[in-house]
């Protein structure tokens, strides 16, 4: 990787720079080149007998006939035709009346007027569907083909009281009736700079066309989706690791470039929403262009932090504000003319960050070279965008394929810089983990040699046993489960040693069965502990997943009670199965989410300590009961021993991990871990309920398990 982003000459990073600014160049210059040779009409005349354009579409483009401040039907341009002879006066299209000399007069971007072309058809093309695909004309317009008008959008006006501004892409559909089609198109603009037919109309067979058009607005779709993913992706990265600031101003660039792509092309928004206001569709195009070279600017500060000097962060702070300000509070036809104005900030910003990038790259600060080359295909994508809406480029909305291709170069970068860091943290953890084994290690080792050689030793760690189980008591997170762990796993792990050792000396052979049977038993204890407390930490830190469904709870308790009651039984307890009220068949309606494996474990764990502490001939059992608490009802498990019960004081403790109560004077100790009540807790209420335990410590145990039951209608 590092390979990758790193060059050892200067000469490599300039040579590839130059390779890609010279293919940019020349694929600009073929692609012009191209555009150049299309048909073009000449003085409202449009010769296409010799192309099929059903199969073929075309843009139309050359000499109009133009009728300035006149609104004309197909009709009163035949009468002026028949009483004055032919126009005298065209306008090549697509182009904007703005600076047009007629009189002598040079035309203001505001006003009003028709346009005239007249297409001759091949033999073919008559008989076929063809269609028209209108582009956004500022700012509004009306089309007859053929004497008959086929699309209005907004409502054309001679002035701006009269008129309805609105943007929006569309198709239209006709058969022509002969070789002869006639175009006539009224234009009317006093909220833009430029008035007139300004983009491609577009000619061609309805197939063809609206596939072609479908496959550029899924194209354009594609963009815009996978800049809002990107942009949405590293806000909430930011927002989970908020020390990095690179991923909040990135998502934002990437967000409000996805915005941007929903306003230019094929206008997504309007096909989305026909009635958005045109008014704030400008502003929000013109606000995320004039904020886009502020925000990519703090975005190469959060990376490359000391290659921006405080000056230019100062001006541009003031002069993006400036103009933001302007565009928020200024009507349209003020701040369009600021276009080439932002495009120069934009392009600015761009150029200085390049130079920094330079110098970066030349510096071998990673992932500047990428940077850099990603920054030099979306200059000339920007560029060529601000040409084409100032009408001095032929070629398309570029910017939104050059900026993709910008994103997923900075989301390369940022998740290499993202791989780096866990890398990091990985090895870190990795080496403090194989310290602290090492000293743990080290500490049973020693232990084991303080046991064997003094008995000083041996009665200073029983009073640190006394210590550690005090602490048991304590609210010392961590540090309990550690010390648990340390107290008990090393004796099994100790003995077993022993007896390993003594298999492997011979010290007698005739038990040496005996032993292994030993170290078996204590191989399963220990694991056991080790995987209950794996399961607790995942329970208390939510990653283990409950499968919920709606079970009756009485069925529940039905099915639990069938398939342990053997096991209980064996123990020499009886086990009994109280549902009282809930054999009811009306007791199918006490349903509750519930996760059965979990819930049953959680059961098991109640009913296996009522088993550890009632001796031979006692009872465990389990009842059933409904509680309704402020018109929800709960289902009330309860599980009651005949055992030895449980002190008062030391009900509030039991559910605690590790926790274990011994009762004095018991023979022998109970096994097990002190987790099986822990988990209990974690799993009921995971299932939004509660557990509590009642005992006067000398006849026996009740244990309450209580769950919210679902309504009759949510079942």
């Amino acid at each position: 990787m590092r390979g990758m982003l790193r060059f050892s000459s200067r000469k490599i990073i300039l040579y590839i720079a130059a390779a890609i600014m010279v293919g940019l160049v020349t694929c600009y210059a073929v692609i012009s080149a191209s555009n150049s040779t299309e048909i073009q009409s000449d003085k409202g005349r449009l010769d296409l007998s010799q192309v099929q354009v059903s199969e073929r579409p075309i843009k139309l483009q050359g000499e109009w006939e133009f009728y300035w401040h006149e609104l004309l039907s197909p009709n009163d341009i035949h009468d002026r035709i028949a009483s004055d002879g032919n126009p005298n006066c065209w306008i090549n299209l697509p182009n904007s009346w703005l600076g047009y000399r007629l009189d002598g007069q040079q035309l203001s971007g505001t006003g009003f007027a028709t346009f005239r072309v007249m297409i001759q058809l091949s033999e073919q093309d008559r008989h076929e569907r063809l269609a028209l695909k209108m582009p956004s004309i500022f700012h509004a317009y009306k089309l007859w083909v053929n004497g008959e008008p086929l699309a209005e959008v907004g409502v054309v006006g001679q002035d701006k009281s009269s008129m309805t501004p609105r943007l929006a892409t569309k198709f239209v559909y006709f058969h022509p009736e002969n070789n002869t089609v006639e175009l006539v198109i009224q234009v009317s603009n006093f909220h833009h700079k430029r008035g007139g037919i300004t983009k491609f109309i577009e000619l061609g067979g309805s197939d063809v066309l609206t596939v072609r058009t479908h496959l550029k607005i899924a194209g354009e779709i594609f963009i815009t989706a996978s800049l809002m993913v990107i942009g949405l992706y590293h806000l909430l990265l930011f927002i989970l690791r908020r020390k990095d600031r690179a991923p909040l101003f990135f998502g934002l660039f990437a967000l409000l470039l996805g915005i941007r792509s929903l306003l230019v092309g094929e206008l997504l928004l309007t096909q989305l929403w026909p009635n958005f206001p045109w008014e704030i569709q400008f502003k929000i195009e013109y606000l995320t262009l004039c904020s886009s070279g502020y925000i990519i600017t703090r975005y190469y500060i959060s990376i490359f932090a000391n290659y921006v000097s405080r000056w230019f962060r100062l001006g541009s702070r003031i002069v993006t504000g400036l103009l933001c300000l302007i565009v928020v509070a200024a009507p349209a036809i003020i701040y369009t003319h600021l276009l080439s104005v932002i495009g120069v900030v934009v392009v600015l910003h761009m150029l200085y960050l390049m130079v920094g990038l330079v110098q970066s790259a030349v510096q071998r600060k990673e992932g500047a070279l990428i940077f850099l080359l990603a920054s030099m295909v979306t200059l000339v994508t920007v560029i060529n965008d601000f040409l084409y809406f100032n009408e001095w480029s032929s070629i398309g909305n570029t910017s939104p394929l050059g900026l993709l291709i910008f994103t997923v170069a900075q989301m390369f970068l940022l998740s290499s810089r993202f791989t780096k860091t866990a890398t990091n943290e990985e090895r870190i953890a990795r080496e403090l983990q194989e310290a602290n084994d090492k000293l743990t290690e080290m500490n049973m080792n020693l232990e084991q040699t303080v046991q064997e050689r003094t008995h000083a030793l041996s009665v200073a760690h029983d009073n640190l046993r006394i210590s550690y189980d005090r602490l048991l008591l304590s609210e010392q997170g961590r540090k309990k489960l550690l010390s648990y762990i340390t107290h008990d796993l090393r004796l099994p792990l100790s003995s077993m040693l022993g007896y390993v050792e003594a298999v492997q000396d011979g010290v007698k052979p005739e038990r040496n069965e005996q032993y292994l049977r030993y170290i078996r038993d204590n191989t399963i204890r220990v694991n056991r502990m080790i995987e209950e407390l794996s399961y607790l930490s995942h329970l208390e830190t939510g990653q283990v997943m409950f499968q919920m469904e709606p079970i009756p709870v009485a069925q529940f308790l039905r099915q639990f009670y069938d398939q342990y009651k053997l096991v209980v039984r064996d123990t020499g307890l009886d086990f009994v199965l109280d549902l009282g009220d809930s054999e009811d068949p009306e007791s199918e309606s006490l349903v509750a989410e519930i996760d059965m494996q979990r819930l049953d474990q959680a059961l098991f764990n109640i009913v296996s300590n009522a088993m550890k502490f009632t001796a031979s001939g006692g009872a465990v059992r389990i009842g059933l009961t409904v509680n309704e608490v402020k018109d929800r009802r709960y289902a009330n498990i309860c599980v009651e021993d005949t055992g030895t019960g449980i002190p008062p004081e030391h009900l509030e403790h039991i559910f605690e991990r590790h926790y274990r109560y011994e009762q004095p004077g018991a023979e022998k100790r109970v096994e097990g871990s002190g987790l099986g009540l822990a988990i209990c807790r974690e799993i009921v209420q995971a299932h939004v309920g509660t557990v509590r335990a009642e005992s006067d410590g000398k006849t026996g145990a009740a244990f309450y398990i209580s769950i919210p039951c679902i309504r009759r209608e949510e079942g």
